[in-house]
């Protein structure tokens, strides 16, 4: 017997089956962290920067489903129906996206605001089928609008939009979580099962726009960087800091020009007077183009993933953040999710002329002179975390998130605990502690250091004698 799926007040409906007995909790949601383009810090104490892990891209707010049908969905015996078809995004700046979800076990935030994000940020990093999941994108509705030429393909007597979009969601949950799902409608159906026996498996598409690395660091009177711009757009805007003429910071090329506008491979640097006083700055670029099909979007509040099936012209932004000094460290910090390892990958290069230090848990790691090294701070699936890394000079960031990179039935099959935080406080690590001779950051890779990595996971749960609470939960 199908019973019906009932709609929840806190979370849309569409693309997500019930939760049953101890499934994963939400976690909180955190405010989007957003990046004001020119921001000037000067020497002293300073506000963190606040830093949401996004290499660049489009930001949406995801607005509900669109185009659907209903889909039945098969787990412990049971069988429920569900919503199954195409999401309606809303660009911030202006443009709409269309989207499938996947995860679908996992319920979709009202509201939730998304970020274009590479694969390895999500649960597509692990999935071998990941590129059929482009291929059924690129090979169906609404990428394929002809309607009865796509009938033909599958076998189908007709397909309504309705039809298309839901035979499109099966066979992507079909990849994405190994669900055992059908189409109710026939017609629907059929293309699900064409879709899934065709698909072939293609690569990631690139990034709408990106710019590498995110952060640089250097003297006054250097040219900071260079940043590079990667981009599918036939151009880019280049903002520059706010109030550039009065503090003297400029964006310019490798030949010192002053630069307002750039493309795909362009290098980006911040130029800083030599009298300039201690401080940072931020350049954003921006553009309009379609988003490449196949690129995912996540979520800091822990609402279901969502891979692109089409793109309006839609406004993408990057932002690269420069950190200069006279003398002493002069540090420059990145994040990024790396679900391979299960954590966030924290880069951190010094450009200065002593060890940038900063200690966790009694543990002080160096950056020395010159250097740049990544370490990969674990966490458990679904856990907020919310941290600030202090340096000389004001240097402050700010890193918060959740780490979502498994589906529900990932962690369901493999019982995995998962640790939710439900109140994420923000904790300062860092400050101007003396280098440990014997430690250095190259220590907490990701092999053999794992008492190390375990101590930075400790500290990010509790640092400066705040205690978080922390809920330990496991998946029937």
């Amino acid at each position: 017997m199908v019973s019906s799926f009932s709609a929840s007040f806190a979370v849309w409906s569409g693309c997500s089956a019930p939760r049953r007995g101890a499934a994963r909790l939400a976690a909180v949601s955190l405010a989007s962290g957003i990046v004001v383009a020119g921001a000037i810090v000067t020497a002293g104490p300073a506000a963190a920067d606040e830093t949401a892990q996004s290499s660049g891209g489009a930001t949406a707010t995801i607005g509900g489903l669109k185009t659907y049908g209903t889909a039945v969905f098969r787990a412990d015996g049971e069988e429920q129906q569900l919503p199954a078809g195409l999401f309606e995004m809303f660009v911030d700046g202006g443009g709409t996206l269309q989207t499938y979800c996947v995860d679908v076990q996992n319920p979709t935030q009202k509201d939730a605001k998304y970020q274009e994000t590479p694969w390895s940020g999500t649960s597509l990093n692990a999935n071998k089928d990941a590129g059929k999941i482009r291929w059924i994108l690129q090979n169906s509705y609404p990428q394929v609008n002809d309607l009865a030429a796509l009938a033909g393909k599958a076998g189908a007597k007709s397909l309504t939009e309705q039809d298309a979009a839901t035979g499109t969601q099966v066979a992507i949950w079909r990849y994405s979580d190994g669900a055992d799902v059908t189409a109710l409608d026939p017609e629907a159906e059929k293309l699900a099962d064409y879709l899934e026996r065709s698909a072939r498996n293609l690569a990631e598409p690139a990034a709408s726009l990106t710019l590498d690395p995110s952060a640089v660091s250097g003297r006054p009177g250097e040219r900071l960087g260079p940043v590079t711009v990667h981009t599918n757009a036939d151009a880019v805007t280049v903002t520059p800091p706010v109030d550039a003429t009065a503090d003297g910071v400029k964006v310019v090329d490798a030949d010192g020009e002053a630069v307002t506008s750039a493309g795909d491979g362009s290098e980006l640097y911040f130029e800083v007077p030599e009298d300039a006083a201690d401080g940072s700055a931020e350049l954003t670029v921006q553009a309009s183009t379609t988003v490449p099909v196949g690129r995912a979007f996540a979520s800091g509040t822990r609402s279901q993933t969502q891979i692109l099936a089409g793109s309006s012209e839609s406004t993408v932004s990057a932002t690269a953040t420069g950190h200069w000094a006279e003398k002493g460290a002069i540090p420059a910090l990145s994040a990024e999710k790396n679900c391979a390892e299960g954590g966030l990958d924290i880069t951190a290069a010094n450009q200065g002329d002593k060890p940038f230090t900063f200690e966790l848990m009694g543990i002080t790691y160096a950056i020395e002179a010159g250097e740049t090294r990544t370490v990969t701070i674990p966490l458990q699936e679904d856990q907020a975390y919310d941290f600030t890394i202090k340096g000389p000079n004001g240097f402050a960031k700010r890193f918060q998130g959740v780490l979502d990179c498994q589906t529900e039935t990932e962690a369901s099959e493999s019982g995995d605990s998962v640790q939710t935080l439900s109140e994420p406080s923000p904790a300062t690590v860092g400050g101007n502690a003396a280098a440990d001779s014997g430690t250095d950051l190259a220590e907490t890779g990701s092999s053999g250091a794992t008492p190390v990595i375990g101590g930075i996971a400790i500290g990010l749960v509790v640092i400066g004698g705040a205690v978080m609470i922390v809920l330990r939960k496991r998946n029937p």
